[in-house]
Order: C-alpha cells, then structure tokens, then sequence
C-alpha cells in the first residue's frame, strides 16, 4: 500500500467491515462490488499488512454486562509527554481506551470501568501517579459508532 492512496474497492472493503466485520464475508463484499472473493481477502490483508486495518473489535455494552461505572476521565499531559502518558494510562487497571487529543488542554481522555466509587478513585489515582491532571471525570451513558461513509462508494451497499 505504501504511499498510495485507497482506490474505491480498499474504500468499499473498510465501509462494509466498519459496518459488521463479524457477520460480512468476503464473498458478500465480492458480490456487491462484482469481484472474486480472493481478490477481497488479498486486499484484506494488504490492507492489514499496511497497518490501515488494525484489528477486529467487539462492541460491549459494558452497562448490559454488569459494569454501571463506565467513565470517561479527561486529563491534561504535558505536550511533549503526551504520547509517554497516553501508552502509559492503557497500563492502568480497569482503562478500556486512550485516546491522544491534538490540544494543550484537555488532552488525553481516558475511557474506563469502575466497580464502584472507590475502584474510580483508584484509577483516577494512578493516572494522577503517571503525571497526568484530571480536569473532569463523566459517565458514559450511551455510545454510537457509525462507519465512515467517506469510505462508502458502492450503491449496492444499501441491502
């Protein structure tokens, strides 16, 4: 892949995975955009060998599985340890995600799961030992994905 840009069936086999990737076959993403199914699993895989598909992930519904606490802690780093502190705060027992923001302020957001009050202490804690200031901690009540409709270039993906 390289340098090149994504051409409209890479664009198509991100939109369609984006969309379902466990229940979206190749041969269903070959169908709709009238090509052989090894042609879709070459670019799969060319796709993950450019590091552009990184990894197949479940939604959770962390409130449906039993965790009420789910939070999501917003800190400041330093800008020139930022990245450190972001790989750092993933290490944090009981942090789901880390998310690097491309400000001075407000930089890091870090999503968790408390069991209760004195589990979020804890976390808040240990990110604080890690060198990071918390400025506002929020329960997350609901999460919405979509996929990227910037990849979506085939009308037949409307079935």
């Amino acid at each position: 892949m390289g340098d090149e840009r994504l051409d409209d069936l890479d664009k198509y086999i991100i939109h369609s995975l984006q969309q379902n990737a466990r229940k979206t076959s190749t041969s269903s993403i070959a169908e709709h955009a009238d090509v052989s199914a090894s042609t879709i699993r070459h670019r799969i895989r060319q796709l993950e060998d450019a590091g552009i598909i990184r990894g197949y992930h479940p939604s959770i519904d962390y409130e449906e599985a039993g965790f009420q606490l789910h939070t999501l802690i917003i800190c400041t780093a330093p800008i020139p340890d930022r990245e450190e502190l972001a790989r750092k705060a993933r290490e944090v027992e009981g942090v789901v995600a880390v998310r690097e923001v491309m400000t001075g302020h407000e930089n890091i957001h870090v999503e968790v799961l408390g069991t209760d009050g004195d589990d979020l202490s804890r976390i808040g804690q240990e990110l604080d030992g890690l060198g990071l200031e918390i400025e506002d901690e929020d329960l997350i009540r609901n999460e919405y994905e979509n996929p990227y409709e910037g990849f979506r270039t085939f009308e037949a993906d409307e079935s």
